[in-house]
């Protein structure tokens, strides 16, 4: 009989584009991201709520346009 070992939580940060009012804020998996290279994003007023999966590029993306989009 195997067993798989049980799944790690994954931890959420607070992006650093996030606004600072509490109205705008995003949260990624970054340990998530560099263990299986899918980017997980979501709204962190809904933490119970979807979140999106997306590929370094949309990632890389994402991030490009909240920059220029403040």
């Amino acid at each position: 009989m195997s067993s798989m070992p049980d799944a790690q939580p994954i931890r959420w940060v607070k992006s650093t584009y996030s606004g600072g009012d509490g109205g705008q804020c995003i949260e990624w998996a970054p340990k998530h991201a560099r263990t299986t290279g899918e980017f997980l994003v979501r709204d962190s007023k809904n933490p119970n709520g979807p979140h999106l999966t997306l590929t370094h590029e949309g990632f890389t993306g994402l991030v490009e346009f909240a920059k220029h989009h403040e």
